[in-house]
């Protein structure tokens, strides 16, 4: 973060110094919510949470170098008392940003978000500083968190945004306005929270809607919801996609024998090849969404094509795969999951079976509950129990509750039958399950909601192991 003293943040926030013996002090170091991440200089921000108090560690942020601490009441160290923490989290990052004059590139979308995220930030660092969310640190705390990493070398600021509801990214966007506003798609995740798609695009579209006459709204062509958004918008708008009209365009479009997308890449400026090293097709429109946005800022078809066959996962647990010295491949996409992604991780591992189909190879998918799916929740998880056999992936394990028996359920109604689908308790029994009968050349999915914590499988399959090199790295 820029150098700012405690009195100038106390008043950008419209706080009251308790403790502060200097106000002139300043703040060098980042701003964190975890006191075993402070450094000399930090702010530390103190958030009461369910299960944890930031407020009872605010004596050891001091003690291990914070300059003061933000929180909601005197905690008898140099301290800036306000009203609403997170609120004041999120002025400090605007007042910050503003400061910086930083390129603000905004993203959302209902499914693709961290892994385009991933591959924005991979091709704009070639170009010039950049910052951009780690993970999924994409909500009131996470964004500004990010947005106030950033320095005065920073060029790029590539901004994740989630929404939880109505009104959530205007909000979002407003902390931190962007030039460049990005919409990937609108899918089903969240529908039991926002009741239709259409709903959804609502609250997706607020992202654009906030953009400033110069800025570029970089829109999915193939996705109409998405396409529609133009409308909102007095900003520019860039086109990406498959479809004949899109300006920045994917053509030829194919599978590499091992399950990668490559396809040649159109912008206004040229063409050139790219083969992703990342899996499945549906990386196709997350690499044509960064594409867009390098093009935006400056980068030639050549650097961009260059630095997307080059990039790989930045965020743990999405399209991991790893093949232990055994010859099994393990694919970790369990940080999170929703009818879309759960789709295209089932086509990706189908692809990536038949390149080992012929020497015996067969493919797992080791799924869980898709949560806030409200009223399709039942339609939805039967819907991906039937197209993993239409896919003819080899063994569907489903794991957990009544959601997993409805995947099952749909195996089954498809036309699975004997060992070809098996509902198990928990991910131990699915660990204890694949142990036993997992062989060389076998390709393992793992994909559920977060709150399943079916990365257990993944991590446990791979414990112990001679791992190879994890691949897209």
């Amino acid at each position: 973060m820029i150098t700012l003293s405690l009195a100038e943040i106390a008043g950008i926030v419209g706080g009251q110094p308790h403790d502060i013996p200097d106000p002139a002090v300043t703040v060098t170091g980042p701003v964190v919510i975890d006191s075993r991440e402070v450094v000399s200089g930090s702010l530390f921000a103190a958030f009461a949470g369910e299960r944890v108090d930031g407020h009872d560690y605010a004596q050891r942020a001091v003690e291990a170098g914070a300059a003061a601490v933000l929180a909601a009441r005197p905690v008898g160290v140099p301290a800036i008392v306000v009203d609403d923490v997170v609120a004041a989290l999120g002025a400090l990052a605007r007042t910050v940003v503003e400061r910086l004059g930083t390129t603000v590139v905004g993203l959302t979308g209902s499914a693709g978000k961290t892994s385009t995220k991933d591959l924005i930030a991979q091709l704009l660092q070639r170009k010039a500083p950049t910052v951009w969310t780690p993970g999924s640190l994409n909500n009131e705390i996470g964004l500004p968190l990010t947005a106030l990493s950033a320095t005065a070398e920073t060029e790029h600021l590539v901004l994740e945004m989630g929404a939880r509801g109505i009104g959530h990214i205007r909000y979002l966007a407003e902390l931190t306005p962007p030039r460049i506003g990005l919409v990937l798609n609108v899918g089903s995740a969240h529908l039991g929270e926002f009741g239709s798609r259409e709903a959804i695009a609502q609250a997706k579209g607020e992202l654009v809607e906030v953009l400033p006459e110069d800025g570029c709204a970089v829109l999915n062509a193939d996705d109409p919801l998405v396409r529609a958004m133009a409308s909102r918008t007095k900003a520019r708008v860039l086109l990406f996609g498959e479809a004949p009209e899109a300006d920045v365009r994917g053509e030829k479009v194919r599978m590499t024998a091992d399950g990668r997308p490559a396809f040649q890449l159109h912008t206004p400026t040229g063409c050139s090849d790219v083969t992703l090293r990342l899996y499945g097709e549906h990386h196709v429109s997350n690499a044509l969404a960064a594409a867009a946005v390098a093009h935006e800022l400056g980068m030639s078809v050549t650097e961009i094509a260059e630095a997307l066959s080059e990039a790989g996962t930045l965020s743990r647990w999405r399209m991991e795969v790893t093949e232990r010295g055994d010859g099994v491949t393990v694919v970790n996409d369990a940080y999170n999951a929703n009818p879309e992604s759960m789709r295209a991780a089932l086509r990706a591992l189908a692809a990536m079976g038949q390149a080992r189909a012929a020497d015996g190879g067969r493919t797992w998918a080791v799924l869980g509950q898709m949560a806030e799916l409200g009223d399709a929740s039942l339609a939805e998880h039967d819907a991906v129990g039937r197209l993993a056999v239409r896919l003819n992936v080899s063994k569907l394990v489903a794991v957990g509750g009544r959601e997993a028996s409805w995947l099952q359920l749909g195996a089954y109604n498809e036309g699975s039958w004997g060992e070809e689908s098996v509902h198990v308790s928990d991910a131990q029994a699915a660990v204890d399950l694949l142990r036993s009968e997992l062989r060389p050349g076998d390709v393992v999915l793992v994909k559920a909601s977060r709150s399943v914590g079916l990365e257990k499988v993944a991590l446990a399959l791979l414990e112990n192991s001679t791992e190879g090199e994890v691949a897209g790295r």
